[in-house]
């Protein structure tokens, strides 16, 4: 394509976007609307996803090893453990340094517990990690059968609803993001189609004296990609100036160790230009989509 052909589609597509005046506007009002809550909704099923990962890989195994194991035994549990496929990282903690995690876990309650430093009743205990999250429960019934193993604990029931849990939460908010998209593509897909018809008689002439359908679809591709960018720019503005209120705002409201934030840079960009192209792609998707079934020439 010449580039002063293109330049006239650019021309054309433009002057489209003035042409229609009141369906222009009411069409970028509805994509922005509607990448508005795009945004939100990619903004929130990613960091809900990144706090769902911080959560699943935390998720660890504690391997109580039998008080009448010896040192030995002990060692060559650690070593039985590591071959476990999956395993990620094994760490031992002896039964002192559990009694001191459990004397300071529970403040000032905890000293009640000092009494029992010389004659320590807990087990020392290996600390397992998988290399994937969800296959922490295989893990945990392998090293079950091992010797010298004389409970594993991993919070079987939480675990499984926390990875049930993820999962939905991811399914429905791609689900709630692909139905968002289509319907801004169905907006724009109306207004190109309004388009067509009302130029009907211009593209016949066209058509009469020699233009080819790319020809005359182009303006319409660009006029298509213009709604999309134009009604993407309020949402951007959305998710630059809210996400960077939320963000600094956030570890005031919410001081939990695994419910963090993104960081807003690169995040808050990053997300700016996957609603952009977004709007361009739906914005072009629409006029395809119109000029295929609408443009009869």
């Amino acid at each position: 394509m010449k580039f002063r052909t293109l330049l006239r589609h650019i021309r054309e597509g433009t002057k489209n976007i003035f042409r229609n005046g009141w369906m222009t506007f009411a069409s970028i009002a509805a994509v922005t609307t509607t990448l508005i809550l795009v945004a939100v909704f990619l903004a929130l099923v990613l960091n809900l996803d990144q706090m769902a990962r911080n959560i699943e890989q935390d998720v660890q195994i504690s391997t109580l090893i039998d008080v009448t194991a010896d040192e030995e035994q002990i060692v060559q549990l650690g070593e039985e453990i590591e071959q476990i496929d999956g395993v990620a990282e094994v760490q031992f903690s002896s039964n002192d340094n559990e009694l001191s995690k459990l004397i300071e876990s529970m403040g000032d309650e905890g000293q009640a517990w000092s009494m029992f430093e010389q004659d320590n009743p807990l087990n020392h205990v290996y600390i397992v990690e998988a290399s994937v999250p969800e296959e922490t429960e295989v893990i945990a019934n392998q090293i079950e059968e091992l010797d010298n193993v004389e409970n594993v604990l991993y919070g079987k029931e939480v675990v499984e609803q926390l990875f049930q849990f993820n999962s939905y939460a991811r399914a429905i908010g791609l689900a709630l993001i692909i139905a968002l998209v289509f319907t801004a593509i169905f907006l724009i897909s109306n207004t190109i189609k309004i388009t067509i018809i009302a130029r009907s008689t211009e593209i016949g002439i066209q058509k009469l004296v020699g233009a080819t359908n790319s020809f005359i679809r182009w303006p319409f591709f660009v006029e298509g990609a213009l709604l999309g960018i134009l009604g993407s720019l309020a949402p951007v503005a959305v998710i630059l100036g809210g996400y960077y209120y939320i963000y600094n705002n956030f570890a005031n409201v919410v001081n939990f160790r695994f419910v963090e934030l993104l960081p807003f840079d690169p995040f808050a960009w990053q997300l700016s230009g996957m609603v952009l192209l977004i709007g361009a792609v739906i914005g072009v998707w629409g006029s395809v989509m119109s000029v295929r079934k609408f443009l009869k020439v």
